[in-house]
């Protein structure tokens, strides 16, 4: 029996409380999180990781369902699953910032389009990378290393312990580096338009009549292009070395 006369098999309820940590990691986390995955097939993901969590890594779940001790253990394992997907959602806003540059420096500011995966309007260059970026995770089993370290998890971090607030600060700062990989992946880019900025500065001066507005937009959003197919393969390889990083940064930022 188990708090308020409610019995419940220790198999079942070892793995609902298995699939806490996995659930709050596939709601935190890129790909998994997208609206377009069906709340369904997340349950049913989290509770297939789930028995095999609850066979490898013997999981005991507090002995009364409704107590305070099971909420606050509840509380903690969704907390370590949400900031393992956290940190990983960090990594893969670096996209939006470096269409945000761009997107200003081509003229393609005002173009927005509808995020399948946030349902959310995003730039339409933002998209582009965004979904650029999600076909390489899956391209390079970044998904499957997601899933291993969930399941990993439970091994430095077994139900019942909390994460320390410095790794807590330590995600918070983190955070700065979705800026520092956007301003590097838009870095190619940027500066073409930068010099093209400055050279239609210097006709600006040399021909004051002349109509920048008329002649600038569209060799912006010209230039923009051919530099972009110019820095798509270094933006790709870029794109990798961000999911490299944000892979490896999850375990050390939660886990310890």
């Amino acid at each position: 029996m188990m708090g308020f006369g409610l019995s419940i098999e220790p198999q079942l309820w070892a793995l609902l409380f298995a699939m806490v940590r996995i659930g709050a990691a596939f709601v935190a986390a890129p790909v998994f999180s997208a609206v377009a995955v069906p709340l369904h097939a997340r349950i049913a993901l989290s509770g297939a990781i789930g028995v095999l969590v609850v066979n490898v890594a013997h999981i005991q779940p507090p002995a009364e369902i409704f107590s305070i001790t099971t909420f606050l253990a509840v509380a903690a394992e969704a907390l370590i699953g949400l900031a393992m997907g956290f940190v990983l959602q960090i990594a893969f806003a670096a996209p939006l910032v470096a269409s945000e540059l761009i997107g200003m420096g081509m003229g393609l500011g005002f173009a927005n389009a509808v995020d399948p995966q946030s349902n959310h309007a995003t730039p339409a260059l933002g998209q582009f990378l965004s979904i650029l970026l999600t076909l390489l995770f899956l391209a390079v089993d970044g998904h499957l290393v997601l899933v291993d370290l969930v399941v990993r998890s439970y091994e430095a971090m077994p139900p019942g312990t909390w994460i320390a607030p410095a790794r807590l600060l330590g995600i918070a700062m983190f955070g700065g580096y979705a800026f520092l990989a956007g301003l590097l992946l838009a870095l190619p880019v940027g500066f073409i338009l930068l010099c093209l900025n400055v050279v239609v500065g210097m006709l600006s001066r040399a021909a004051p009549s002349l109509n920048l507005f008329a002649v600038g937009l569209p060799a912006s959003l010209v230039i923009g292009v051919v530099a972009l197919l110019l820095a798509l393969p270094a933006m790709g390889d870029y794109l990798q070395v961000i999911i490299g990083e944000g892979l490896a940064m999850m375990p050390q930022l939660v886990l310890g």
